[in-house]
């Protein structure tokens, strides 16, 4: 697996199997041997042992401990972990008759208010961590591929930044390529600014995110100048932090099982959300997100440039800063005064050769005048 995540989720499923069972082993490589050389001289065993814990657990759901789809996902680690230690099991005589739970959970999107207040967290780093995630909808797993040449700055024609473009698992097969806000990219900019002040060597190939240090230390001096990756669990702890450092989240009273929002996914929905009501269309959301489209993987192929100007339709919504909005409708009043002050000098300017025209006509008119007296063609009362 290479979601560090996933990977830790299924471990966590598959021990707790093997506790349910009682199988004996100082760690989970002892009791993984231990029940494939079991399963090998006896698949009966296997398949009784894994039934055993599914009508434990359906016990459970009967009693609104947990949900079916909890026991799915208990099933789909045993699932794997049989299927890649050569263990043949009648998948379908266990799981009949199993309910398969809702395949969404009952949560919402943190709020603008929310989000502003998570990203005062007193860590330098949270503000284009949560900036990046709310404007991009990255993974959480994509942190730990992120690097700073990873960030490209889009330029408009008179040479300002606009936005980024962000290369999502870089040269990975699951490549692809999303955007995130003129304001992320902005403070992830002043971050990696930061770093270089404090003494870090930083170019294109510096982690995006990295490790804190003594900030008491000489500049140039100590751990600042030894920079380690953040990966990805600690940047979900960090997240987990602000929530709690900024009275967001507290501890889940007495029968609760789950907070009303992700703390990671949580900014993935929020980019969703947002990029709808900031009039995207849906087929390109589902693109930045690198979500399957069906089908329509095999045949719409809209090109970066289209997506982005789909994007920044949206970027006001996905802004999180009011005064960031703000500044924009300011560029925008701004450039329509520009638009009225040029039409205004354009009109004038049309008047002025109006006028000259003029003037050159009543000049001949003098002339023709004065030719025609000249020649007596026309005869003045003196």
């Amino acid at each position: 697996m290479k979601s560090p995540v996933t990977k830790k989720k299924y471990s966590r499923r598959l021990e707790m199997f093997f506790d349910f069972l009682k199988i004996l082993g100082k760690n989970l490589k002892e009791q993984c041997l231990t029940f494939v050389n079991n399963g090998k001289n006896n698949v009966n065993w296997v398949f009784t042992n894994i039934l055993k814990f599914v009508l434990f657990h359906k016990e459970r759901i009967h009693k609104k401990e947990i949900s079916g789809a909890t026991l799915i996902n208990y099933l789909k680690a045993i699932k794997l972990f049989c299927e890649m230690s050569d263990l043949s099991i009648n998948w379908k005589k266990i799981t009949r008759g199993l309910s398969r739970g809702k395949r969404y959970a009952n949560d919402r999107i943190p709020t603008l208010e929310e989000v502003r207040k998570i990203v005062e967290y007193l860590d330098r780093r949270i503000k284009p961590i949560v900036y990046t995630m709310c404007s991009s909808g990255i993974r959480l797993g994509a942190w730990d591929y992120l690097r700073w040449k990873h960030i490209i700055p889009i330029l408009n024609d008179k040479n300002e930044v606009i936005a980024a473009k962000i290369r999502v698992y870089a040269d990975e097969e699951e490549e692809y390529i999303s955007f995130v806000s003129l304001e992320a990219y902005l403070h992830l900019m002043e971050w990696m600014n930061y770093r270089k002040e404090v003494g870090e060597l930083v170019t294109e190939e510096s982690w995006l995110m990295r490790n804190l240090w003594d900030v008491t230390t000489p500049l140039g001096k100590g751990l600042a100048t030894v920079p380690i990756k953040l990966k990805s669990s600690g940047i979900k702890r960090l997240m987990e932090r602000a929530l709690y450092g900024q009275g967001i989240r507290t501890r889940l009273q007495e029968g609760k099982k789950r907070h009303e929002f992700q703390v990671d996914h949580g900014y993935r929905k929020f980019f969703k959300t947002r990029c709808e009501l900031g009039g995207m269309k849906p087929i390109n959301i589902e693109k930045l997100l690198s979500h399957s489209t069906g089908i329509s993987d095999s045949y719409y192929r809209a090109t970066e440039q289209e997506l982005l100007d789909d994007y920044l339709k949206a970027m006001d919504s996905l802004t999180i800063d009011e005064r960031n909005k703000l500044k924009k409708r300011i560029d925008k009043l701004e450039e329509k005064n520009e638009n009225e002050d040029y039409i205004i000098k354009a009109r004038l300017h049309e008047k002025d050769e109006q006028i000259k025209e003029l003037i050159k006509k009543q000049e001949k008119f003098e002339l023709l005048i004065q030719s025609l007296i000249d020649t007596g063609q026309l005869k003045t009362n003196k």
